[in-house]
């Protein structure tokens, strides 16, 4: 996999079977690392440094000397390194929610095509459109909760299905599965080694509704698997997840690289139980390790924030950001970029009504109608999945401002936009915040890449996010004092519920977003076509000029 590339730099990770030293071969030259372990599990984080920026070189990949990628007649182009080149405006791609299911009819038929594929082989045909600078996954890479029956195979083949935690992800090995299954169909495979990826995680790469209230950690832990489950859970996301997220000398900072970077000798190290007790202690102690990242490309900055693990879920500091980590964002909410662009795998601006629904909710639940409701409110926010920023109403306010902010120039230099690039809700949109004057601040939504409700449930959605949402959910937080959330919103466009990648560009004309889903024809299954669904370009707001109406 290609993970972080930046003007002069590559990271290349790999997994491999066995203890081996890895080597990648570009332009004549050659990069090696040799593998670290973790329960069994063997990998490699390959730095390619001394690049020349803004170019496109082909690499392979050795395992000990041998060629393993690209493999022989795998019919794709040779995966490629593109560094960045100084000046030129970012291209992105992003969204959330892809489950781990066959490409075949069967699996087309009860997932939908899977968007990511039909963009791999969208980018395989030779088409003239440039391929994006980075993809952004922004949660549920992986379902740990709802495995597929290939999931289930495996789990059964190792112990017995009918005891907890049954159909749901127990250990590491189980999670290195998952990841195998996500990410091994040739195509995907492809774009993978090719196209630069970040990633953040959302619930389910743990489980569903994770760190949704105080009540849901503490029935959480009552269960006799949950310790291995949440350990694996992180400790399998630092590695195919987080580790690729960071620069070289963020990674030289963190605790379990250094011990991986500091080995000498014949052996490789294992880090299971550094990683291990790494998990541990950020699960127990949110403070004590971060997963949000910041990048700057040129004139864009994007800030990826941690919306699940850095919550503090005591009733009277209750924050979906805690303290450390809310100082870490507001440092980074700063003017003197053209576009400042937030990835949050929780919607920061769900339709409003919803948004006043969940801080009624989040305001009952913590005593505001006495004890009886409170516990209805609980069950309410689990069972509805009641657990967005609009239930973190404090900390919604506090980002708001900071947004409100930047976006009038109070922080540097304002810029066009202030953009939230999120998923999780399985329905895309585009809103933006009902301003005057200053920078835009939109939404815009990207959910799922393949996981789509089912249609009746999409009515449902539909009905209770715009429809009576928007009366109800104002009457319902007034009548808790859940006090006014400081911005107002609108809907630009949408919602929309296929299956979906979305792109961004940096333009002239300003910030353009498309979304593009996978379309069968003629029964061939196996080479789905790329369709795009909707767009829309946010100029920068002249003087004057008032608040874009829904559309």
């Amino acid at each position: 996999m290609m993970r972080f590339v930046d003007e002069t730099t590559a990271s290349v990770w790999v997994e491999t079977r066995d203890f081996s030293q890895v080597s990648v071969h570009a332009g004549g030259r050659e990069w090696t690392a040799s593998t670290f372990a973790v329960h069994g599990h063997h990998y490699a984080l390959v730095d390619l440094h001394g690049l020349e920026p803004g170019t496109v070189t082909p690499y392979s990949v050795e395992v000990d000397g041998s060629k393993v990628w690209p493999e022989p007649e795998h019919g794709f182009p040779p995966p490629v390194v593109a560094t960045l080149k100084p000046g030129k405006p970012l291209r992105l791609a992003y969204g959330s929610c892809r489950t781990s299911v066959p490409h075949d009819a069967s699996g087309n038929r009860t997932h939908g095509v899977d968007a990511l594929r039909a963009y791999a082989l969208k980018m395989v045909s030779g088409t003239d459109e440039r391929w994006p600078d980075l993809v952004v996954f922004l949660g549920d890479q992986v379902y740990a909760d709802l495995t597929s029956e290939q999931m289930q195979e495996f789990i059964k083949s190792r112990r017995d299905i009918s005891e907890p935690p049954g159909e749901e992800l127990q250990d590491y090995e189980e999670y290195a599965h998952l990841y195998y299954l996500a990410w091994s169909d040739p195509a995907n495979r492809w774009l993978l080694s090719t196209l630069p990826s970040a990633m953040i995680f959302d619930d389910h790469d743990i489980r569903d509704d994770w760190n949704a209230s105080r009540t849901w950690r503490e029935e959480m832990q009552q269960k006799p698997w949950w310790h291995q489950r949440i350990v694996a859970g992180l400790a399998s996301y630092w590695v195919y997840q987080h580790l690729g997220n960071l620069s070289p000398q963020d990674r030289a900072a963190d605790p379990v690289w250094q011990v991986i970077a500091g080995h000498h000798g014949d052996g490789e190290p294992d880090v299971s139980r550094e990683l291990d007790s790494l998990a541990e202690r950020a699960d127990r102690e949110p403070e004590s390790y971060r997963w949000s990242f910041c990048r700057d490309f040129g004139d864009t900055r994007l800030i990826v924030v941690d919306s699940r693990a850095a919550r503090n879920l005591a009733s009277d500091r209750r924050a979906l950001l805690d303290d450390v980590e809310m100082a870490w964002l507001d440092d980074r909410m700063q003017g003197g970029f053209r576009h400042l662009l937030v990835g949050t795998s929780l919607p920061f601006l769900l339709p409003m009504g919803l948004h006043h629904l969940e801080s009624w909710d989040e305001a009952i639940s913590e005593g505001a109608w006495g004890r009886f409701a409170a516990r209805a409110g609980e069950k309410l926010r689990q069972t509805f999945d009641l657990e967005h920023w609009g239930a973190f109403e404090k900390s919604f306010r506090r980002v708001a401002a900071m947004a409100g902010e930047v976006a009038d120039g109070r922080r540097g230099p304002a810029p066009e936009t202030v953009a939230f690039l999120s998923g999780d809700v399985h329905f895309s949109y585009v809103s933006e915040v009902e301003r005057s004057s200053g920078s835009r601040i939109i939404q815009a939504v990207c959910s799922p890449i393949r996981n789509p409700l089912p249609r009746l449930l999409r009515s449902f959605g539909a009905l209770m996010s715009y429809g009576l949402a928007t009366p109800l959910g104002a009457l319902a937080a007034r009548s808790a004092k859940v006090p006014d959330p400081g911005l107002h919103w609108s809907t630009v466009k949408g919602p929309w519920f296929d299956n979906n990648l979305a792109c961004l560009e940096i333009a002239p004309e300003g910030l353009k977003l498309w979304w593009q889903r996978g379309v069968v024809r003629d029964g061939d299954n196996a080479r789905p076509q790329l369709e795009r669904v909707a767009d829309v370009t946010i100029a920068p707001r002249k003087a004057g000029e008032p608040a874009r109406e829904p559309g």
